[in-house]
């Protein structure tokens, strides 16, 4: 079974993708707005990707390229 849905995830299109964000759009509830400071990269240390997020946002790259 977990073949079967490994195999359809990739076959998503962005289409379909849009479309299933666009339903489920409603449900989410948007915060307020807070104002971000940026922060330079050279005081940014200690950040870790879980594996499993790193191999999501690559996979992500065929919708952004």
């Amino acid at each position: 079974m977990y073949q079967h849905i490994a195999s359809r995830e990739s076959e998503v299109s962005l289409a379909e993708l849009r479309g299933d964000c666009a339903r489920m759009a409603p449900h989410w509830s948007a915060s307020e707005k807070t104002v971000v400071t940026p922060v330079e990269p050279a005081l940014i240390h200690g950040v870790t990707v879980p594996p499993a997020s790193a191999r999501l946002v690559d996979a992500m790259s065929e919708y952004g390229d």
